[in-house]
Protein backbone atom coordinates (compact mmCIF):
# COMPACT_ATOMS: atom_id res chain seq x y z
CA UNK A 1 0.00 0.00 0.00
CA UNK A 2 0.95 3.31 -1.16
CA UNK A 3 0.27 6.39 0.80
CA UNK A 4 0.29 10.59 0.07
CA UNK A 5 0.15 13.30 2.60
CA UNK A 6 -0.44 16.24 2.21
CA UNK A 7 -0.84 18.79 4.74
CA UNK A 8 -4.10 21.12 4.77
CA UNK A 9 -4.42 23.14 7.80
CA UNK A 10 -7.60 25.22 7.70
CA UNK A 11 -9.43 23.43 5.10
CA UNK A 12 -12.01 22.00 6.17
CA UNK A 13 -13.60 18.68 4.38
CA UNK A 14 -16.11 20.71 2.31
CA UNK A 15 -12.80 22.88 1.12
CA UNK A 16 -11.08 19.92 -0.35
CA UNK A 17 -11.97 18.34 -3.34
CA UNK A 18 -10.16 15.17 -4.66
CA UNK A 19 -10.87 13.27 -8.08
CA UNK A 20 -9.72 10.75 -9.90
CA UNK A 21 -9.93 11.04 -14.38
CA UNK A 22 -8.15 8.51 -16.21
CA UNK A 23 -4.62 7.99 -14.07
CA UNK A 24 -4.46 11.44 -12.75
CA UNK A 25 -5.10 12.18 -9.36
CA UNK A 26 -6.51 15.53 -8.87
CA UNK A 27 -6.61 17.39 -5.05
CA UNK A 28 -7.88 20.81 -4.48
CA UNK A 29 -8.10 23.25 -1.50
CA UNK A 30 -10.39 26.48 -2.43
CA UNK A 31 -11.48 28.50 0.43
CA UNK A 32 -13.71 31.78 -0.03
CA UNK A 33 -11.95 34.91 1.35
CA UNK A 34 -14.84 36.16 3.92
CA UNK A 35 -13.06 38.32 6.00
CA UNK A 36 -12.00 40.88 3.50
CA UNK A 37 -12.37 44.12 5.89
CA UNK A 38 -9.84 42.38 8.37
CA UNK A 39 -6.64 43.27 8.22
CA UNK A 40 -4.00 40.24 8.96
CA UNK A 41 -0.23 40.51 9.53
CA UNK A 42 0.90 37.12 8.22
CA UNK A 43 -2.09 34.26 7.25
CA UNK A 44 -0.15 31.40 6.12
CA UNK A 45 -0.45 28.60 3.51
CA UNK A 46 -4.34 28.00 5.28
CA UNK A 47 -5.42 31.46 3.33
CA UNK A 48 -4.47 30.13 -0.24
CA UNK A 49 -6.21 27.89 -2.77
CA UNK A 50 -4.00 24.97 -4.10
CA UNK A 51 -4.31 22.49 -6.13
CA UNK A 52 -1.99 19.24 -6.92
CA UNK A 53 -1.81 16.50 -9.71
CA UNK A 54 -0.81 13.75 -9.27
CA UNK A 55 0.00 10.91 -12.18
CA UNK A 56 -0.72 7.25 -11.12
CA UNK A 57 0.73 4.48 -12.41
CA UNK A 58 -1.07 2.01 -14.82
CA UNK A 59 -3.14 -0.62 -12.56
CA UNK A 60 -2.88 1.87 -9.51
CA UNK A 61 -6.40 2.13 -7.24
CA UNK A 62 -7.37 4.56 -4.91
CA UNK A 63 -8.66 2.65 -1.49
CA UNK A 64 -10.10 5.71 0.08
CA UNK A 65 -8.83 9.55 2.15
CA UNK A 66 -8.99 10.89 5.36
CA UNK A 67 -8.22 13.78 6.89
CA UNK A 68 -6.79 14.15 10.35
CA UNK A 69 -5.05 16.44 12.58
CA UNK A 70 -5.09 19.24 9.52
CA UNK A 71 -3.23 16.27 6.79
CA UNK A 72 -4.86 14.58 4.39
CA UNK A 73 -4.32 11.15 3.75
CA UNK A 74 -4.77 9.31 0.56
CA UNK A 75 -4.35 5.40 0.58
CA UNK A 76 -3.56 4.14 -2.72
CA UNK A 77 -2.60 0.30 -4.02
CA UNK A 78 -1.18 -1.52 -6.93
CA UNK A 79 -2.49 -5.17 -6.93
CA UNK A 80 -0.26 -7.55 -7.83
CA UNK A 81 -0.95 -9.41 -11.48
CA UNK A 82 -2.36 -12.95 -11.32
CA UNK A 83 0.32 -15.71 -11.58
CA UNK A 84 -1.34 -17.29 -14.57
CA UNK A 85 0.93 -20.93 -15.51
CA UNK A 86 -0.22 -22.34 -18.15
CA UNK A 87 0.82 -25.82 -19.07
CA UNK A 88 1.62 -26.75 -22.38
CA UNK A 89 0.91 -30.46 -24.30
CA UNK A 90 3.80 -31.98 -26.07
CA UNK A 91 2.56 -33.52 -29.04
CA UNK A 92 4.30 -36.60 -30.38
CA UNK A 93 5.05 -36.76 -34.28
CA UNK A 94 6.18 -39.55 -36.34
Amino acid sequence: MLRITLAVAGFTQDQLEVTLEERQLLIRGRQTDDDRERVYLHRGIAARQFQRAFLLAEGMQVLGADMRNGLLCIDLARPEPERVIQKINIQVRD
